[in-house]
């Protein structure tokens, strides 16, 4: 995502300007929720051909963001608990989604799941999350660069 007025698409995990980033777009999900595919890259590893445990972080945290953006509430994380379940070696193809499941106020409950190859397979990390809703003259406004809404 780029933020209005600037130029600048270079986050980390979405940005497609970004070479050394993940360059990962994020579309909709139903109602409440976002998905992406990555391949995870050699220069994105860890230690022994395994992703780095970072990256995988990251992609449930970015997912988390779109859910709501794409929801139109800007938000930050407040909390993020993560579960490694198995170590991902670099090629693999990963299905990244994130959802909200519950509000109280200006906080939202949301989880994520990092899957091998698509929606259905192997569980491979997962997230919960508490992200607060700020106000929205405190973050400018946000468009989308390559994702679909």
């Amino acid at each position: 995502m780029a933020i209005s007025g600037t130029k600048d698409t270079t986050c980390f995990v979405c940005g497609p300007d970004n070479p050394l980033g993940l360059r990962v777009p994020f579309a909709p999900d139903g109602d409440a929720g976002s998905t992406a595919v990555y391949v995870a890259r050699k220069e994105h590893g860890g230690w022994n051909g395994i992703l780095h445990g970072g990256v995988t972080f990251s992609l449930m945290d970015e997912a988390f963001g779109w859910c709501l953006y794409f929801q139109d509430i800007p938000s930050v994380t407040a909390r993020i608990e993560t579960r490694f379940h198995r170590p991902i070696p670099i090629g693999t193809r990963l299905h990244i989604r994130a959802w909200v499941v519950g509000q109280r106020k200006r906080l939202f409950d949301a989880k994520a799941e990092v899957r091998e190859g698509d929606a259905g397979g192997t569980l491979l990390a997962e997230s919960e999350a508490v992200l607060c809703r700020v106000a929205p003259d405190a973050m400018p406004e946000l468009e989308l660069v390559g994702a679909s809404r």
